[in-house]
């Protein structure tokens, strides 16, 4: 089997981290032949410790926990780290550079994409706490991207889908409908493509469902791993 780097993916959510670790496993088929995939191993911490952090602004000791669970992975052997959870980007720009492995960053990773695509003004969705920071629009600036967000009202409705229903495994057609609602009235504020960076909205909304052309930020980031694991 063709040498390959080890991915360790820092989970801080259940449903993403699986859609991730998933797609590493399934799509690297296509790049090792058939059941190949690279060595792979996850750490998480309860979610509940994120959440304490996230909601009291506590974004260093939120970056503290990722870097533990960096240097756990190291320690067993992980090459190249991944987050696939969008919202505590903003904690993983703290340590980024204290880090014992080199991380994939998923809003690079998802502007890439977009520039590749010629996207020009992306609608970001995920947690009113990333679609309220500077994760996205860091990285999309600086190659010449617009964003939007939903109003308000929106935000607090698309918060409380991810964090009662898809955080634990829960769809609802109802809130799949929501969703394309404010996919729509943000194409018609411009956007032409949508980020769906909540790990864990490509469960609810697919490129069949979704008014504007979708940017699954989980799968993005998963293919970037496998990228740099397999590049020789």
């Amino acid at each position: 089997m063709t040498k390959t780097k080890h991915i360790g993916i820092v989970a801080v959510s259940a449903e993403g981290a699986a859609l991730c670790y998933r797609t590493i496993c399934s799509e690297g088929v296509a790049l090792l032949g058939p059941h190949g995939h690279p060595e792979v191993t996850m750490h998480t911490y309860s979610l509940s410790e994120y959440m304490e952090h996230l909601e009291a602004g506590r974004w260093e000791a939120a970056a503290q926990r990722l870097l533990a669970s960096a240097r756990k992975l190291v320690q067993v052997g992980a090459e190249i780290l991944i987050c696939p959870d969008n919202t505590v980007h903003r904690a993983l720009d703290v340590i980024r550079t204290a880090s014992p492995a080199p991380w994939l960053h998923i809003a690079e990773e998802v502007a890439a994409v977009a520039r590749a695509r010629q996207f020009s003004r992306l609608a970001i969705l995920g947690t009113r706490y990333l679609m309220e920071s500077p994760v996205y629009a860091a990285k999309l600036g600086p190659r010449g991207i617009e964003h939007e967000i939903p109003e308000p009202t929106v935000r607090e409705a698309i918060d409380a889908i991810i964090f009662d229903e898809l955080v634990g495994g829960r769809i609802e057609d109802a809130s799949r409908r929501y969703v394309c609602r404010a996919i729509a009235e943000l194409a018609d504020r411009g956007c032409d493509a949508v980020v769906l960076g909540c790990t864990e909205i490509p469960l609810l909304i697919s490129d069949a469902d979704s008014p504007l052309p979708v940017l699954d930020s989980t799968r993005i980031l998963a293919r970037a791993a496998l990228r740099e694991a397999t590049r020789d």
